[in-house]
């Protein structure tokens, strides 16, 4: 049987990486979808993709730093398939890098906008669905950056992902009796195309690098992290609420050991 059968799930960044694994695997698993992003030709290509396979979803576009968007994604999920049980608020970027006093305040603004303002928004508007539902299961992707790793010239983005962690724990305390689940996975290096190892300047040495930073000696697919999540949608996590689970291959144990 469908470990999701009969549930309505969002999930935010979809249209490539961990979100689209997610977004299709959750599909599998019987799930109705409404998916965002910003860029509508992907999203378009992932609804197809999904209705092809016999799943339902639906695209919505947009900006997850507009509050506009959190809740319209939200009223799609209640008018399209009644209501809302999971939500996936993944969407994200690394943001402006620099070292601390040579970032700028709108680079430090807008990561923090991007990775945590968002996910508050979404969550304002996806408890209240959640509660009318009867309970759900909130996940959030946050990171080790920030968590167990501090790396240079990620100041924003490792605040922004342990101010993550904070809002999970505030949310399973706050909605735990109304049977709403809230946690967080922290993923590890994993191939997608927002990844160093796939940008302009990687290089072999580049991925060699990355990949040593990990007990496992290698970066995650993103159907792995994928797998994760579904634990923590489904019932198989049903007494997980408030954690920040690890999901990283090692690399916060790891001091990048010869192999």
């Amino acid at each position: 049987m469908n470990v999701l059968a009969d549930k309505v799930a969002i999930v935010t960044g979809a249209s490539s990486g961990i979100g689209r694994a997610t977004a299709l695997l959750f599909a599998r698993e019987g799930a109705r979808l409404v998916v965002t992003a910003r860029r509508r030709s992907q999203l378009d290509e992932l609804v197809d993709e999904i209705k092809k396979a016999g799943g339902e979803a639906v695209a919505v576009a947009g900006d997850v730093k507009d509050e506009v968007l959190a809740k319209e994604l939200v009223d799609t999920a209640v008018h399209r398939f009644g209501g809302l049980d999971i939500a996936f608020n993944n969407a994200g970027s690394l943001g402006e890098m620099a070292p601390t006093p040579q970032l700028s305040l709108a680079g430090w603004r807008d990561t923090i906008e991007t990775n945590l303002t968002s996910a508050f928004l979404c969550a304002k508007y996806q408890v209240p669905a959640m509660i009318r539902r009867g309970g759900g299961s909130l996940i959030f992707t946050s990171s080790f950056v920030g968590h167990t790793v501090g790396m240079p010239g990620m100041a924003a983005y490792a605040s922004a992902k342990a101010g993550l962690i904070g809002l999970t724990q505030v949310l399973a305390a706050e909605f735990g009796a109304q049977r709403i689940r809230v946690n967080a996975v922290l993923p590890g290096g994993t191939d997608t195309p927002a990844s160093i190892t796939n940008g302009p300047d990687a290089t072999p040495a580049v991925l060699a690098f990355v990949e040593n930073l990990h007990a496992l000696k290698r970066m995650a697919q993103p159907e792995e992290i994928a797998r994760s999540v579904l634990h923590l949608a489904s019932e198989a996590s049903s007494f997980i609420t408030g954690t920040a689970l690890l999901v990283d291959g090692g690399v916060s144990i790891s001091r990048g050991a010869a192999s």
